[in-house]
């Protein structure tokens, strides 16, 4: 991997740098039909899909069972380790439930009241890996924020693997179905025969996945539209560069089109860092797939003339994980606002959120951490304000209420005031 000088980069290399595309427009047309199929033709669809797309063929959608099968299938260690993986999860995200809270303003009862959606949706990605981390990930904060049913989609195959129906049955998901790509998420959107609808859809997936989200929004609510996986490491001549190499070549192997990026002030470090890449790269098991990854337009190893210009760079790319390995670490996140999770030290690996540390790992790409963040327990609950007025308190700001509802021509608005004072 060639090292490239930040200030020297191109109108178009930083069009591939920080315009990252999630493919969405290249399948639209196509999403749409499957989408409009599912919803017309229900589980019909969902089974004409399966052959077509998977090579499957599917008896019952719903796969509850076999998920709580699986969990007492699977082997101790295995399920000890995804239950330790899970209480970590839980716990990160039981500090996230917020109260409902009343304060007085100047005579004035105001406050706030937090609950939960009725259902979620749950997508948790099948492919040519298997993902229980997603569904630890997508379903136990939706329990933890109270949500009464939760539903999870995952495609379906010959054997879904048992480590990830397990994942969902211990994350505690009220029903499983095997339902995959857009039509499992047009299947949680619109229900059919066998799928529930519910409020909202959140977790990872492929273009089509992230497709039919974009299709569907108008009907229910989504987390946010995510595309291939990403990292950002920040590094400076302290940082180790087999380190920043290893979680460059980990998460590359994700996806041919994740995009991975190191960033340095360090010549020497930026040098030592694309020759580690290249030699791990091909030690691992994945290595077809992490070398499309790193040819990616959006992915590289960048020497930037300064901290301040490497700082300014990584702001501008806005990544789904930022890795920070510098001497400075905390000082560096502070000039970063835009990342979906940040990973500070040596001995934080982006790995270590992807599966047991507890954050959440379903996260913003392309850039949209610059206006939203990871999927938490917020993205479950509603929130109600309150206020109770006294009749005092009412006359305290009478004058602002009439005043500016005469103001835009709503007399009535004023009147509702005055008939309760005019006494």
């Amino acid at each position: 991997m060639n090292v490239r000088r930040v200030a020297d980069l191109g109108p178009e290399e930083r069009r591939a740098l920080f315009d990252r595309d999630a493919g969405v427009d290249a399948v639209r047309d196509d999403v749409v039909g499957i989408v409009d199929r599912v919803r017309t033709e229900g589980d019909v669809a969902l089974r004409e899909f399966a052959e077509e797309f998977d090579d499957v063929t599917v008896g019952n959608v719903d796969i509850t069972d076999a998920a709580e099968r699986a969990a007492d299938q699977i082997d101790d260690e295995t399920h000890e380790t995804i239950d330790d993986a899970a209480e970590n999860i839980r716990a990160f995200h039981e500090v996230q439930r917020p109260d409902d809270w009343r304060g007085d303003f100047e005579g004035r009862e105001l406050g706030r009241r937090y609950r939960p959606i009725e259902s979620a949706g749950v997508y948790v990605p099948g492919g040519t890996a298997a993902y229980p981390s997603s569904a630890l990930m997508g379903v136990i904060p939706a329990k933890v924020a109270g949500v009464e049913h939760v539903a999870v989609a995952t495609p379906p195959a010959e054997e879904i693997n048992p480590v990830t129906l397990a994942a969902i049955h211990i994350a505690g998901a009220d029903v499983v179905y095997q339902a995959g790509g857009a039509q499992g998420i047009a299947a949680l959107a619109y229900g059919t025969e066998s799928v529930d609808a519910v409020d909202k859809i959140v977790g990872p997936g492929n273009r089509w996945v992230t497709a039919a989200k974009s299709i569907v929004r108008g009907e229910v609510a989504i987390d946010f539209l995510a595309g291939p996986s990403e990292i950002m490491v920040v590094a400076d001549g302290t940082a180790d560069p087999a380190f920043v190499a290893a979680d460059m070549v980990a998460q590359a192997e994700h996806d041919e089109n994740t995009s991975v990026v190191a960033v340095t002030d360090d010549e020497a470090t930026a040098n030592a860092v694309a020759d580690a890449i290249e030699r791990q790269a091909s030690e691992r098991d994945r290595e077809a797939v992490i070398q499309s990854a790193l040819d990616n337009d959006a992915s590289g190893v960048f020497l930037a003339r300064s901290m301040s210009e490497a700082v300014l760079f990584a702001e501008e790319y806005a990544a789904e994980h930022l890795s920070i390995i510098a001497e400075d670490d905390e000082s560096i996140l502070d000039r970063i606002p835009s990342a979906g999770s940040a990973f500070l030290g040596p001995y934080s690996p982006v790995a270590a959120g992807d599966y047991a540390s507890g954050p959440n790992h379903v996260l913003p790409t392309g850039g949209q951490a610059r206006i939203t963040g990871g999927l938490s327990v917020d993205s479950f609950l509603r929130t109600t304000t309150v206020q109770r007025l006294s009749e005092g308190s009412l006359d305290d700001i009478s004058d602002a209420i009439t005043t500016l509802a005469m103001a835009e021509g709503l007399e009535a608005h004023a009147e509702s005031v005055r008939k309760r004072l005019e006494e």
